[in-house]
């Protein structure tokens, strides 16, 4: 093996080392999910996410570092959405090309250039990378993205009102509670309920034995919403 092959190689087991370091800190962190439609809302140079490799970044800070640069243009372009694309899933690292002309490996932004990202060719402007990368970088990071998405119906026995939302297959019942917050901010005064059994709060709706009927709905030919499970609320008489 030569010797441009051999720092090929130690640089491209770094960045796996790095992305696994980094994967295995995420774990450690108890961050939300997030479904697609709650990322793309987030898409304006003062609030600017993306999502890549199932991971959710706010990237707003960087956004305003590089405002006015060409450098941020690509990532405002792309703001809300998924950017996997841009990157090797295997490293975690931006995707890389053999540059046609020089032979030279370089980041393979087709996009347009974007913060962090070395020069294609070799200059006397090049100057060493002195902070870890923004895509690397675990301070930008606010969630992962859902790996399903799915719907429930939740129903005010009290009030007798009821409103279909979207949540993560993820979520447990105190995070789906949160999420009703916005349409009951005394969610935690009532006792959540299906089919006649207390849910545990703690699980997830598949652990509480409300498995996603979108899969079999799917199979069928049917649409997502031909049936959604329901969760009752029975409030406790005590307003918190």
């Amino acid at each position: 093996m030569c010797e441009v092959d051999c720092r090929l190689a130690c640089n491209e087991r770094e960045s796996i080392s790095k992305f696994r370091v980094i994967q295995a800190n995420l774990r450690q962190q108890d961050l939300p999910y997030f479904t697609p439609k709650e990322v793309v809302v987030h898409n304006t140079p003062d609030d600017c996410w993306v999502s890549f490799l199932g991971i959710v970044r706010d990237l707003t800070p960087l956004v305003r570092q590089y405002e006015g640069t060409k450098e941020i243009k690509p990532i405002l372009a792309y703001a809300g959405k998924d950017i996997s694309h841009w990157f090797d899933p295997r490293t975690g690292d931006i995707v890389h090309r053999i540059h046609p002309v020089t032979g030279v490996r370089v980041p393979y932004a087709p996009h347009g250039p974007v913060p962090h990202v070395l020069l294609e060719a070799p200059t006397t402007e090049w100057m060493p990378l002195h902070n870890i990368p923004w895509w690397f970088n675990p301070a930008y990071v606010v969630g992962y993205v859902t790996r399903a998405a799915r719907y429930v119906r939740i129903m005010n026995v009290l009030a007798k009102t009821k409103v279909v939302t979207e949540v993560c297959s993820e979520d447990t019942l105190e995070r789906i509670l949160e999420r009703h917050l916005m349409r009951n901010s005394h969610s935690e005064s009532y006792t959540w309920k299906s089919e006649g059994r207390v849910l545990n709060m703690k699980l997830t709706l598949d652990q509480n034995g409300i498995p996603d009927p979108i899969p079999r709905l799917r199979a069928v030919s049917l649409p997502d919403d031909y049936f959604i499970p329901c969760l009752m609320l029975y409030f406790n008489d005590d307003l918190t």
